[in-house]
């Protein structure tokens, strides 16, 4: 039983040793690691919108601008917000290094009131690969 113990224990740290070794610092760069010198970078002119007062049931838009810094194509893979009543729309085909592009972010305002803050989660292949954007809103009721 010992000599069994032994061995499942002699495999198990083999195998640890040679896992630990792929992810080392010989381990292939991907191509928007900010050490690297390459990839995407990608850069927005604001990360915070706020509307203001505005009515209950209007649908307000804002623009958000960014640009590709980097010396690869920037890729948005996707744009989530926290609700339903927030819609993200954007171009799905990549930006060119030193180019430019934007992302629409819908709110509507129906069924709201009050201070109202959404956030935006854009996920792209530029080195940093999340970046949160946020709109604000007080939303005014004809009661009010």
């Amino acid at each position: 039983m010992k000599k069994t113990g032994i061995l499942f224990l002699g495999i198990i740290t083999l195998f640890a040793t040679g896992c630990a070794n792929s992810t080392g610092k010989d381990a292939i760069k991907s191509s928007s690691d900010p050490d690297s010198g390459t990839g995407a970078i990608i850069s927005f002119s604001e990360y915070e919108h706020d509307f203001g007062k505005v009515a209950e049931g209007e649908k307000i838009a804002y623009v958000f601008g960014f640009e590709n810094h980097g010396t690869s194509d920037l890729v948005i893979r996707s744009a989530l917000t926290t609700c339903g009543c927030t819609v993200p729309k954007y171009d799905e085909k990549p930006i060119s290094p030193g180019k430019s592009g934007t992302l629409e972010v819908v709110f509507d305002t129906s069924g709201r009131s009050g201070k109202q803050t959404k956030t935006i989660t854009v996920r792209s292949n530029a080195s940093t690969p999340a970046v949160i954007l946020k709109i604000t809103a007080e939303v005014v009721t004809n009661n009010n």
